[in-house]
């Protein structure tokens, strides 16, 4: 029976490669675990992952910094726009002394009768620091953060639209929507598939903002992706997405660490159905411990290393 388990991975424009690096690592505290490039197109840009202490599937974020190439992207409605992730119950005092302490703006505010702690990335992006007991998934310890502070891994995707009722229904009928929807105010909240943590979906009624836009861009987010599994069940998925009538839906595309499906959804925001390389995933060209040390390429870009290397803006982690 076609199932999702869960999330996966985040994936965002971002603006500079090395501010990038620095507010994931040195002000968030994730593990920086791969280094290596975008696969669509011919232009050169960066593809940079982060995650916590496992790698785990719904605790990595990944980026493409786009402000060397000179694109940017414009946020608004009809778009994912948060980043949520999941920390430790008790630490938001912690992670709210420790932002501002690196000049970050951050604002208390509540949602489903909960704190959280919102704040932006350098290239605008909006995150939410959401906090959950119980989250079984392991913080990387390092970059001055502790294990009892540091980032489970992903909470879930906030979603922006004009009306939520169109994505309430994909959600329930083709997208394995979990229980009745919450509300509070002007956002509805669901879970999406099987898994107890990192699986939120919520979406906030905006009438205010213009359309975002969806190309690559700096400073927007470009897709959220959602664990399935294996391949056999990615398949059932996508054939029952598109036999309810979705059919914005790409063919199979071979990321390396994962191979993915993308279904472009009502609220107009980009999910990917994401489903770990069954040859070692992360650790297919690094040891454990040697994650996001040297620069990677897929085998078709092997021969262009010197060249692409020499574009791109140099970056230490």
């Amino acid at each position: 029976m076609a199932h999702v388990e869960g999330s996966h991975h985040v994936t965002l424009s971002v603006a500079g490669a090395q501010e990038d690096v620095d507010f994931h690592t040195r002000i968030l505290g994730l593990r920086f675990i791969k280094r290596t490039v975008l696969f669509d197109g011919t232009l050169p840009i960066y593809h940079l992952y982060y995650s916590n202490a496992d790698g785990d599937p719904s605790s990595v974020v990944t980026t493409f910094p786009w402000a060397q190439a000179g694109q940017f992207g414009t946020r608004g409605t009809n778009q994912a726009r948060e980043v949520l992730l999941s920390v430790p119950d008790g630490s938001l005092d912690y992670w709210s002394r420790r932002l501002r302490s690196h000049d970050v703006e951050v604002a208390d505010l509540e949602r489903f009768d909960q704190r959280r702690l919102a704040f932006r990335h350098p290239s605008g992006i909006e995150y939410q620091l959401v906090a959950n007991a119980g989250d079984p998934r392991r913080g990387y310890e390092g970059n001055g953060v502790s294990a009892e502070h540091a980032v489970h891994g992903i909470h879930g995707v906030g979603v922006h639209m004009t009306t939520p009722d169109r994505m309430v229904e994909f959600a329930d009928t083709s997208f394995f929507a979990r229980g009745a929807p919450a509300e509070d105010g002007d956002v509805v909240g669901l879970r999406i598939g099987d898994a107890k943590v990192g699986n939120h979906l919520e979406i906030t009624v905006n009438r205010r903002d213009d359309q975002g836009t969806w190309r690559y861009g700096a400073g927007t987010y470009h897709h959220f992706a959602w664990n399935v599994s294996d391949l056999a069940n990615q398949d059932a998925v996508k054939f029952d997405i598109e036999g309810a009538g979705y059919t914005d839906v790409s063919e199979l595309k071979d990321r390396k660490y994962f191979k993915s499906v993308y279904v472009r959804t009502p609220s107009g925001a980009l999910f990917e159905l994401a489903v770990t390389h069954d040859e070692g995933g992360w650790t297919c060209d690094e040891s454990p411990h040697e994650l996001g040390t040297r620069f990677q390429l897929p085998e078709q870009f092997e021969h262009r290393r010197e060249e692409i290397f020499a574009k791109l803006e140099p970056i230490e982690a």
